[in-house]
Parts: C-alpha cells; sequence; structure tokens
C-alpha cells in the first residue's frame, strides 16, 4: 500500500555536518530511526530493500566484506564495480566512499551516513540522502511512499528548500544548474 506521496513534506536541515578536505567534502547526516539494528543492516545491505529507498542500485548483498558489487547510481548510466570494505554486522558498512554506522539507541537505531562529495554539490547530497532516509523510515514503519532519487527528488517540493537550508549551515552557496548525473535521468 503506498500512502500518497503529495502529504509527505521533508523536515528541516538537521543532523548534518561537513568535514572539508580540498574538493572532496564528507558530509556526514545521522539520524534516529524507530527501529532495531537487525532492521537497518538489511535495509542497508540488501540489493531488495535498497532499490525501495537508496539513491543507486547493487546487484549483490553488502553484507560481506570483500564481496563486490556492481553499484549504480540513480541517473548515471554505467554501474560501479565497488567492493565492501567493512561490514561488521549491526555496526559498520562500508564501500566505495560511503561509510555507514549503526547505534542500537532507545529501542531504535542511529544511523550515521559518511559520504565523500564534490564540494560543490554537497548541499544537494544532504538534501537527497535527507529525503532517502524520510523515505527508509516510511518503508520500514510499513507506509511506503516511494523512492525519491535522481531528477525526481530536484522536481520534488522540499527539496530545494533543504539544499537552500543545508548549503546555509555549510556555509556555501548554493549551486546552480543540475549535475549530469540528473540532466541525464
Amino acid at each position: 500500500m503506498m500512502t500518497n506521496r503529495e502529504q509527505y513534506t521533508p523536515g528541516p536541515a538537521s543532523g548534518a555536518q561537513v568535514r572539508k578536505d580540498g574538493e572532496k567534502w564528507t558530509l556526514i547526516l545521522a539520524r534516529e530511526l524507530r527501529h532495531p539494528p537487525e532492521r537497518i543492516w538489511q535495509a542497508l545491505t540488501d540489493p531488495a530493500h535498497l532499490g525501495e529507498w537508496a539513491p543507486f542500485k547493487v546487484d549483490g548483498s553488502l553484507a560481506t566484506v570483500g564481496a563486490t558489487v556492481n553499484l549504480t547510481w540513480v541517473g548515471t548510466p554505467a554501474p560501479i564495480e565497488t567492493t565492501v570494505k567493512r561490514a561488521d554486522a549491526l555496526k559498520l558498512l562500508e564501500y566505495g566512499d560511503i561509510r555507514w554506522e549503526l547505534e542500537a539507541f532507545g529501542g531504535g537505531t542511529r544511523l550515521t551516513l559518511w559520504h565523500s562529495i564534490d564540494r560543490r554539490f554537497i548541499s544537494w547530497g544532504a538534501a537527497g540522502w535527507h529525503i532517502c532516509f524520510d523515505v527508509l523510515d516510511h518503508l520500514l514503519n510499513g507506509s511506503p511512499i516511494g523512492r525519491i532519487v535522481g531528477s525526481d527528488v530536484m522536481k520534488f517540493e522540499g527539496w530545494q528548500r533543504l539544499t537552500g537550508e543545508y548549503a546555509k549551515q555549510f556555509g556555501i552557496e548554493t549551486p546552480k544548474g543540475m549535475p549530469r548525473a540528473a540532466q541525464n535521468s
């Protein structure tokens, strides 16, 4: 059953920080979810679950260190061969330029994403991941609103506002134009 997507509005920009290192900055985005680490871990590692909420698809499980999968970002034509660097079940998952940390917290899970992103697009990344986290939360609550990624997210009301809010928090200008990936989708 799909909840009416029009009823969904992302909350204010929150839980994000950046670590600055030249052109590649690291977005650190934390969210507290009301679900146990087991459910979150499955959502992060299982290809079918990732396809419901994440901005990419994978052709295999991310639950095992050394596993090599093809990771395809929505809106990009070519998959990227990606190897799982760390997979400490229910605690830590790392592959490509992404790291997930899970921490059991008051009956739920504090989920923290670390993602290296070109500094010009870091506020877009923050806004996009913010919405992905919301979609994941709705999905795990049993009230899915459907995946909102790629060029769809840019048309989505609330994305522009979030991008501006994150840009302001990070002390940067809101990027102009669209990334190539979004133009191609």
